[in-house]
């Protein structure tokens, strides 16, 4: 499971000889390639308090992908691993407690999983309708002139910069321009023209999340959870019931219940659209 932004990551690996018996090694070191390509090297215990048991505890400090590396000397061993840490505000269309109540999960134990579970719903409804969880997003635009820009994220909330990618380009103040939040186009109010290349930041997302949108949201969860088999307050077995998929979707394939995409119906994106 990925870690939030911030969290401490235990990170462990055993020191074993040729025959699998833990040994302590006479030299170790630790890097930790970051998602930005640049090293950690975080300093380890040696001996450890247990025979051949090393770990060192690490304070997240980037979103992205880690790649762990632990290498021994006396005796030669290395260990790869890697771990996952969620950026600071990921676009959630729900909250854990709602998460938790809607499936029935009466045990905390399971929340780190059912939180993933609701990361990939708030993707899946994403992939209908667009953005529904407030972000910002960087693009670039490179048409030299146009009387329209369109931004490729919709329904977009507002402009923040509109800025000049090449050295002596025109930047635009976004109080000169219009933006058609549900279109994502965007044009100059004294009707000239915008020239690029440009760098748009802007926020996207749903200010109010229509119910529709949110129950549908719960359903795919729910039969998302429901796949994963499991004991008391753990997902149970799913079924042909409310939550079945009886087409596959493309680029889904049978993640998406039916009923969810009737929710989801009057609001989806027109093809080709994203």
């Amino acid at each position: 499971m990925p870690f939030d932004l911030g969290d401490t990551v235990r990170l462990a690996a055993d020191s074993t000889d040729p025959g699998g018996t833990l040994t302590n090694a006479t030299g170790v070191a630790l890097s930790i390639t970051l998602p930005d390509g640049t090293t950690a090297s975080p300093a380890v215990t040696n001996p450890p308090a247990q025979a051949g048991k090393y770990s060192v505890d690490y304070v997240t400090a980037q979103a992205g992908r880690h790649l762990v590396r632990w290498v021994f000397t006396g005796p030669a061993s290395a260990y790869t691993d890697v771990f996952d840490v969620r950026e600071a505000a990921p676009p959630l269309i729900m909250s854990l407690a709602d998460a938790r109540k809607h499936v029935n999960a009466t045990l905390t134990t399971n929340d780190e999983e059912l939180r993933s579970w609701v990361e990939a719903t708030s993707k899946a409804v994403e992939f209908f309708v667009g953005p529904v969880a407030r972000r910002t997003v960087t693009e670039t635009h490179d048409r030299a002139c146009a009387r329209v820009l369109a931004l490729r994220q919709t329904p977009a909330i507002a402009l923040t910069t509109v800025a000049a990618v090449l050295t002596g380009g025109t930047s635009y103040a976004v109080a000169d321009l219009d933006l058609d939040g549900e279109t994502g186009i965007v044009r100059r109010k004294d009707g000239g023209l915008l020239y690029g290349p440009l760098r748009v930041t802007y926020s996207v997302g749903r200010a109010i999340i229509p119910a529709n949108v949110s129950h549908a949201g719960r359903i795919i969860l729910q039969h998302l959870w429901k796949t994963q088999g499991g004991g008391v307050g753990r997902p149970a077995p799913g079924g042909m019931d409310d939550y079945a998929v009886t087409e596959p979707i493309v680029g889904l394939g049978f993640a998406i219940p039916n009923r969810a995409l009737e929710l989801l119906q009057n609001d989806r994106l027109p093809p080709g659209v994203t």
